[in-house]
């Protein structure tokens, strides 16, 4: 695979991951000793760090473990979403009725006090008819956090099969989740702050002018 690379050193290499592929089958194509070390869903899009070593793997997972690392996404959801910024807090595990989702569980529901909390926050980046566009920053790192959190405040993300709404509307011409990591801020082993970003592809860009 003819991967984007937006930084490579000797301990990490941050690549421009396209929407399609498989975390799994991303790390099949990559060379011997390196390691994802997140993850992103096959149809969302953006930033994502391959340790180079071992050492760097449990350097870099440990800021994910603990927060410390800033995310931010692009999302267009479905319908207008009224308040400029928000926070979605609310507990995510996984659906006792498809194994295969995610769902989120509310405070008295049975099994909730087996999941874990999630936060999403949010602010409005674009309005558009029967569309918004926001930028997201998921606080916590759960499976399918950001569509699961969307779906819960009735604001899928647009082109989502799995978290979408029956009949819901869908922009013409976009075949998959308009969901995009755009921004990691991370520290390095020698201690410095880098940030690494990604421009959002120009099939999402198609989809937002044709809007």
């Amino acid at each position: 695979m003819d991967l984007k690379i937006i930084y490579e050193d000797k301990d990490l290499l941050v690549a421009d991951k396209p929407a399609g592929i498989d975390v799994a089958e991303l790390s099949k194509m990559l060379p011997e000793n390196y390691f994802l070390i997140h993850r992103l869903d096959k149809n969302t899009s953006g930033v994502i760090l391959v340790a180079k070593n071992e050492e760097a793997l449990i350097f870099f997972q440990k800021q994910f473990t603990n927060r410390d690392i800033e995310k931010r996404y692009l999302a267009l959801v479905v319908g207008e979403v009224g308040e400029e910024k928000g926070r979605v807090e609310a507990l995510i595990g996984r659906s006792p009725k498809d194994r295969t989702k995610q769902k989120v569980y509310l405070p008295l529901e049975p099994g909730a006090q087996n999941q874990r909390k999630a936060i999403t926050d949010y602010k409005v980046i674009e309005k558009f008819e029967k569309y918004t566009l926001l930028e997201v920053y998921p606080k916590s790192g759960r499976k399918h956090q950001i569509r699961v959190h969307m779906a819960h405040i009735h604001h899928p993300v647009a082109g989502d099969e799995m978290y979408g709404f029956k009949g819901q509307v869908c922009p013409k011409g976009l075949h998959r989740q308009f969901l995009h990591a755009s921004f990691l801020k991370v520290k390095m082993p020698n201690g410095e702050i880098k940030e690494f970003k990604s421009e959002l592809p120009e099939n999402l860009k198609q989809i937002l002018l044709n809007l």
